[in-house]
């Protein structure tokens, strides 16, 4: 059974809202000269604010944070975020494996920017929600 895919925007704005937060002010997400000088397409998105992102939807899917008993990701793919007021998108889908087991179920997760894969060996376990 799938889930219904998340959508989530990302603009500057955000990365520059994310470095706040994380104390992460790498230029690379937020200088596109410097990112395109180390060999990137762009300014990227901090990998750890697309992590939270993709987990925002699993914590919906579960009904609340708490709710959430494990979660990784691998990251594949940068996410480029371009210098205007569109950003880009991520899009996140997920399936359930298996029938629910001691009232755990385990999600396979999906997260694409531009249909490109952005993360690998993506999951998540919950208790099953109610």
């Amino acid at each position: 059974m799938d889930l219904s895919p998340r959508t989530f925007r990302i603009t500057r704005a955000d990365l520059v809202r994310y470095a706040g937060a994380s104390g992460d002010f790498n230029p690379i997400h937020w200088s596109d000269r410097f990112a395109t000088k180390v060999g990137l397409p762009g300014v990227i998105a901090h990998g750890m604010f697309t992590m939270a992102l993709v987990g925002r939807a699993v914590t919906d899917w579960a009904g609340s944070p708490d709710a959430v008993v494990e979660y990784g990701v691998r990251f594949t793919r940068p996410v480029v975020v371009p210098d205007d007021d569109e950003g880009t998108e991520i899009e996140v889908r997920a399936a359930v494996r298996g029938e629910p087991e001691d009232g755990l179920t385990r999600l396979d997760l999906t997260a694409t920017c531009h249909g490109e894969k952005v993360l690998a060996q993506a999951r998540a376990v919950i208790r099953t929600p109610a």
